[in-house]
């Protein structure tokens, strides 16, 4: 679990900030040392009371975040608050707890008043970037959850890391230069004149060119390849069959291939953004529905817990008897055995009401972590796309604005007339 917390001022800020309804879920679980019981007052208070010091900075906010694979209990949380609030010197200062669901992931704020009442002066808070590591170590050992390489002592996150598929994209080509040949081979035997050979290479994503030792073919990366050497035929025996002087030269013929692809790519990359952005907005549609149902499931074991307590609660007070007989339950002990068994029967269920609360958070993270996993999905095809279609394009863009270059540097050259200045 990583925690992060900082000093700060902005009471109203921070109360709107934490009840954001960018949110899917907003859970204020606890209001402790505060006159109002809800959050943007009680953060009020807490200004009023750092007016009587010099303090500008009278909070001390602090995020609980557990590895996002991980179904953390309520229970975790408070005791990693319990052990922050004890470190970093705030025990039995007003506080504020409040939990947050969005894309599957429950985190958890605790907001403090760094101001000390009684005397009237700041809580000084030292090295807490420290011990909140420290805090995190032992929670993800206590845990057992796979430690983040940065947390592990004597080790740094290593930022020159490659990823394969960045080195994969530096290939030229996907085929194998056997299946290429082999494909130009069939083309070969397939006809008997330039016009058959000529259509059956295009059909396949080759294009017929003339080359400086005999004919070649450009594929659809602009790539050149020898005919003879490819299909092992000799030159002469190729000349026969395909005129070379109908033909483009072989530059010429990749500009042609460059702008054509050029064409095909960015019409591709329309489709591709027209069919992702469906895919994203059907999957947004279902998020919002799902937040929409989950807060109402929320909202109903809200109630169910609100009227189940009330009957329970009244439950137990009719327990206590009433007049002379509750004067003389008082004197025999009978009514301080009651008040016992209330009290542990209303903790049991605090208890019981908790873990069926945390049994439908569960619940619903797994839902949302199901939906979220299929948007990462998609996003994660579209990057993939994207990128590639990036660098075919790039590259067709390359070879048009080369072969432009060219033309404008030969014809400056001949401008200015037959090497005068030598």
């Amino acid at each position: 679990m990583i925690l992060e917390g900082n000093l700060r001022g902005g009471a109203r800020n921070l109360a709107l900030h934490l009840q954001k309804d960018e949110n899917d879920h907003v859970d204020v679980h606890e209001m402790r040392g505060f006159v109002a019981d809800e959050l943007e007052p009680a953060f009020k208070e807490m200004y009023a009371v750092s007016r009587g010091t010099r303090a500008k900075k009278f909070m001390y906010s602090l995020s609980f975040n557990p590895p996002p694979d991980q179904d953390v209990a309520t229970g975790t949380f408070r005791d990693a608050i319990e052990k922050a609030e004890k470190e970093l010197g705030l025990e039995g200062q007003p506080r504020a707890i409040v939990f947050h669901t969005k894309d599957a992931r429950r985190h958890c704020h605790a907001v403090w008043s760094t101001i000390d009442a009684q005397n009237m002066k700041a809580i000084h808070i030292s090295h807490d970037r420290l011990k909140l590591m420290d805090i995190s170590r032992e929670l993800y050992l206590e845990n057992g959850w796979k430690m983040p390489k940065g947390f592990i002592r004597g080790q740094s996150p290593d930022p020159n890391n490659f990823a394969h598929g960045e080195w994969m994209q530096a290939k030229r080509s996907g085929k194998h230069p056997n299946e290429i040949k082999a494909t130009i081979r069939d083309c070969w035997a397939a006809s008997d004149t330039q016009a058959s050979f000529e259509a059956a290479l295009k059909e396949k994503g080759y294009f017929l060119a003339a080359g400086r030792r005999g004919p070649v073919v450009v594929d659809t990366r602009c790539e050149i390849r020898a005919i003879a050497k490819a299909i092992g035929v000799k030159v002469k025996d190729i000349r026969a069959r395909v005129d070379e002087s109908t033909l483009k030269s072989a530059e010429d013929k990749k500009i042609e291939v460059a702008k054509l692809m050029q064409d095909r790519l960015t019409q591709l990359q329309q489709q591709r953004e027209s069919a992702i952005d469906k895919r994203l907005t059907r999957i947004v549609k279902e998020r919002h529905a799902l937040k929409e149902k989950q807060q109402a499931e929320r909202a109903r074991l809200a109630k169910l817990h609100k009227e189940r307590n009330e009957k329970e609660t009244l439950e137990r007070q009719k327990r206590f008897n009433k007049g002379l007989r509750g004067i003389l339950d008082f004197f025999t002990g009978k009514r301080k055995q009651i008040t016992i068994q209330n009290e542990r029967e209303t903790a049991q269920s605090k208890t019981r009401d908790q873990k069926e609360k945390n049994t439908l958070i569960f619940t619903q993270l797994d839902q949302y972590r199901k939906l979220k996993s299929r948007m990462d999905r998609v996003e994660e095809f579209d990057k993939k796309r994207r990128h590639a279609l990036a660098e075919d394009l790039k590259q067709c863009r390359e070879i048009d604005h080369g072969r432009q270059a060219v033309f404008e540097h030969k014809h400056h050259i001949s401008s200015k007339g037959p090497f005068l200045d030598r």
